[in-house]
C-alpha cells in the first residue's frame, strides 16, 4: 500500500473548513440529482397505484351490478 506524502504542517481549521465544504458541494449536486429523479418516479407510482384502483373497482361494479326488472300488470 503506498502512502502519498502528507505535508508535515499542522492542520488548521481553514484547511478542515475547505475540505467540508468541498464535500458539501459534492453533496448538494447528489441531492439535487436524486431529489428530481424520486420526483418523477413518485408521480409515477401514484398514477400507477390510482389507475390499478379504478380499474379494479370498475371490473368490481360489474360483477356485482343487479338488474332491477319493474314491470307493472
Amino acid at each position: 500500500m503506498s502512502a502519498q506524502a502528507a505535508p508535515r504542517r499542522p492542520i488548521t481549521r481553514d484547511d478542515l473548513e475547505l475540505k467540508m465544504r468541498a464535500i458539501q458541494g459534492e453533496v448538494d449536486d447528489t441531492k439535487e440529482s436524486a431529489q428530481s429523479t424520486l420526483l418523477a418516479v413518485g408521480a409515477v407510482a401514484v398514477v400507477a397505484v390510482v389507475a390499478i384502483a379504478f380499474l379494479a373497482g370498475r371490473r368490481k361494479g360489474k360483477k356485482r351490478t343487479t338488474i332491477v326488472e319493474v314491470r307493472r300488470i
